[in-house]
């Protein structure tokens, strides 16, 4: 005999419950209107923001991978796609109290004659975030809060800070390529800041090697630390797993750096100077993006050899026999 009865339970509350959306478009006209003027207003409001950002992206080269964070962010969002499509959303008015406190600092920061145009930027973000919260509430933001968040690594550092990030790891790329550089038999140098003075067989070269802003690693460190953050999120590990790969970025892409500033200082000194600039030296950058790949992706490797999910060793050793009775 045969029981029916959890079957017949099942196709009952199937039918019963409503159907799960399963593609974008199934949305509604109604949301979708919404979306486009809400996006609109934001659009309409912060403008100038997003012209002098996305000039930023196009002009320089370290930002360049701007236009690749919303496609990103957008992948982040559709990788929940039934979720959100199918979450129970409630307006949250305290949503609507931040967009309002964002809306007005943002004005009285515009208006300010020492106006930080980096919060400006970001005010951008917030307004985004406080307009999911207060039209979907704490049940959408748990899907969204990351896409939007990750819109941050889009935004260009102010030239301040920038410098004052990129400094100390110029002048520690410059410390340890002098170093290695002296390691050759009849080469002496002599680092001063960012400076690195070279003497090969008791002739000094001409110029010295300048560990230039475009040699800090900063672009490298902000297109991998975005790329770290994805990667950690899009693949199921453990929470500490995912905060060491996060936190690996910044000496992976530090290291890369070195080697790259280091390599520049061998070709300078033992081949020809002219193949240390222009294409050449572009493409000795785009050259450590695979390295920085390869170290993150061998420390992914090792991290999931090293240690073995108990329950799935559990389960490996479970005997499953089947009664032809």
């Amino acid at each position: 005999m045969v029981d029916n009865t959890a079957s017949t339970f099942t196709a009952t509350s199937q039918v019963g419950a409503p159907a799960q959306k399963q593609r974008w478009r199934e949305l509604g006209l109604h949301n979708w209107i919404k979306i486009i003027v809400v996006g609109g207003l934001l659009g309409y409001l912060f403008r100038g923001e997003i012209h002098y950002v996305v000039r930023q992206w196009v002009n320089d080269s370290s930002w360049s991978h701007g236009f690749l964070i919303p496609l990103f962010s957008l992948y982040f969002l559709n990788q929940h796609k039934e979720k959100v499509l199918n979450v129970q959303s409630k307006p949250n008015y305290l949503g609507l109290l931040i967009l309002i406190c964002v809306i007005a600092l943002h004005i009285l920061n515009k208006k300010s004659p020492a106006r930080y145009f980096y919060f400006q930027a970001m005010a951008l973000i917030a307004s985004l975030g406080a307009v999911v919260f207060f039209l979907g509430g704490w049940r959408l933001i748990v899907y969204s809060w990351l896409p939007i968040g990750f819109l941050v690594f889009a935004v260009p550092l102010p030239q301040r800070a920038y410098f004052r990030l990129t400094m100390p790891m110029r002048q520690l790329a410059a410390t340890v390529a002098a170093a290695l550089l002296a390691l050759v038999n009849g080469l002496q140098t002599t680092v001063s800041g960012v400076i690195i003075s070279v003497i090969y067989k008791g002739r000094r070269m001409n110029p010295d090697l300048n560990v230039a802003e475009a040699c800090s690693g900063m672009r490298l460190l902000m297109a991998f630390l975005a790329l770290g953050v994805a990667m950690a999120y899009l693949h199921y590990r453990p929470l500490w797993q995912r905060f060491i790969l996060l936190a690996s970025t910044i000496p992976i892409a530090i290291l890369c750096n070195i080697v790259r500033v280091t390599v520049t200082g061998f070709i300078y000194v033992l081949i020809h100077p002219r193949y240390t600039q222009g294409i050449y030296h572009d493409a000795l950058g785009l050259a450590m993006l695979p390295l920085a790949f390869g170290l993150y992706g061998f420390l992914a490797w090792f991290m999931t050899g090293l240690f073995i999910d108990e329950s799935a060793a559990v389960a490996e050793d479970v005997i499953i026999r089947k009664n032809r009775a």
